[in-house]
């Protein structure tokens, strides 16, 4: 391998980013909503001081939940159970994150409900200077043993404030380590979808060089077959001394190379383009048949933009020459006519010759069969051009031997 050749790295699928924080805020506006509705349903007090809270709290959690996506997604080449247990570990102090800014976000509120409560209960509930929650109750009768009671009797609430702290923290911080998975799984299943379409991708990407490859390879298949009957041709004219014809031919030869080799091999051609290609061939066989070959083309100019594979006709005009006009000593006509039949593509090229009669030679048999290469490859790159929908037909005639080619018709603009 040279300096200069790299391999290149398999493409690794990617949820966008715009997709990641579109969840993330989805599912915290969501969040936002239900409790809000939950707070409104159960009648609790202080509505709005709790929704521009809530609303904080929210917006946090969404932070974190974007710091966890980052976490994570260093582990997307990996298994699934790789993933997952990745998400388990990384959700656990986040989640713990989030219900302790939730705590300490609502904490100010804490008296106040507890104020709230008691007042609706007809009691005084309040903190001492040790930040203990104490009642203090009025009471006017004996106690249980007949001991008369001071006037107030003063309750303390609550009992080991940390533990209660953990114990409600802890509580909070499960109902969001559930709330971070579930966005984790729905995070893992946009991961799988990504995974899917570029392996679609790829898998387009595979066949369509798989078919330029196809194409290619039947291509260069006309291109050496053309070469060795021109050559031939040079050959017969140079051995009768018709050097004035055989420099003739050199000359049109060059200039059908130099037009039909321009182009990429894989690429279509305008049928215009196509026919031009064609007149070069056919003017270079009139030099040896100057007297038997005569050549006529009906194009309507509607289709003169219609796309086809580049010298897809080739092989059935040097059929035409080899088995028409080479095989008679009469004046021969090979026509290339085209029209639009129920929205497709009908081209025809037929000769008036003998045809290919009983040798051997014949491109069809009595059954369609193919067995001469030319229209084999002729239907093959139809195939990989247009798939199925392709039809050729090609057999003798009354007058001669006729092909009839149906494809779709193409128009790309191009032309």
């Amino acid at each position: 391998m040279s300096t200069g050749d790299r391999i290149q790295e398999a493409p690794v699928a990617r949820v966008p980013i715009r997709l990641v924080l579109l969840s993330i805020v989805v599912l915290w506006a969501c969040y936002y909503g239900l409790i809000s509705a939950r707070s409104l349903i159960i009648a609790l007090p202080y509505q709005g001081e709790m929704l521009w809270r809530r609303a904080i709290v929210s917006l946090g959690g969404a932070a974190l939940t974007f710091v966890l996506w980052w976490g994570i997604r260093f582990f997307d080449r990996n298994a699934l159970w790789v993933k997952v247990s990745v998400a388990i570990v990384l959700a656990l102090p986040i989640a713990f994150t989030i219900a302790g800014f939730n705590r300490a976000m609502f904490a100010p509120l804490d008296d106040k409900f507890i104020h709230e409560m008691g007042k609706k209960n007809g009691l005084e509930i309040k903190r001492n200077d040790d930040g203990e929650l104490i009642v203090e109750i009025e009471n006017d009768g004996l106690g249980d043993k007949g001991d008369p009671l001071p006037p107030t009797q003063v309750i303390k609430l609550g009992g080991d404030e940390e533990r209660d702290y953990w114990r409600q923290l802890s509580e909070m911080a499960i109902g969001r380590y559930f709330l971070l998975l579930a966005w984790c799984a729905l995070y893992f299943a946009m991961l799988a979808g990504e995974k899917a379409r570029l392996a679609e991708r790829r898998e387009g990407e595979f066949r369509q060089a798989a078919r330029a490859a196809e194409l290619r390879s039947l291509r260069y298949q006309v291109n050496p077959h053309f070469l060795f009957n021109t050559l031939n041709s040079l050959s017969a004219l140079i051995l009768t001394s018709k050097n004035e014809q055989a420099e003739e031919m050199v000359q049109s030869i060059a200039s059908f190379y130099r037009r039909s080799l321009i182009d990429d091999p894989t690429a279509d051609l305008c049928l215009y383009e196509e026919v031009e290609l064609q007149r070069n061939y056919l003017a270079i066989e009139a030099v040896r048949f100057p007297e038997r070959l005569r050549t006529r083309f009906d194009i309507p100019d509607d289709l003169l933009d219609a796309r086809l594979p580049g010298m897809i006709l080739q092989p059935l005009v040097e059929n035409s020459v080899k088995y028409a006009v080479a095989a008679s000593v009469d004046p021969t006509l090979i026509e290339i006519k085209a029209r639009e039949e129920f929205g497709r593509l009908l081209i025809t090229v037929s000769d008036d010759g003998p045809g290919l009669g009983d040798n051997g030679n014949s491109d069809l048999n009595g059954n369609g069969q193919s067995h001469g290469i030319g229209l084999i490859n002729v239907r093959q790159r139809l195939e990989a051009r247009f798939g199925g929908d392709v039809q050729i037909t090609s057999g003798p005639t009354e007058t001669g031997y006729t092909t009839h080619i149906r494809v779709p018709l193409d128009y790309d603009g191009n032309c």
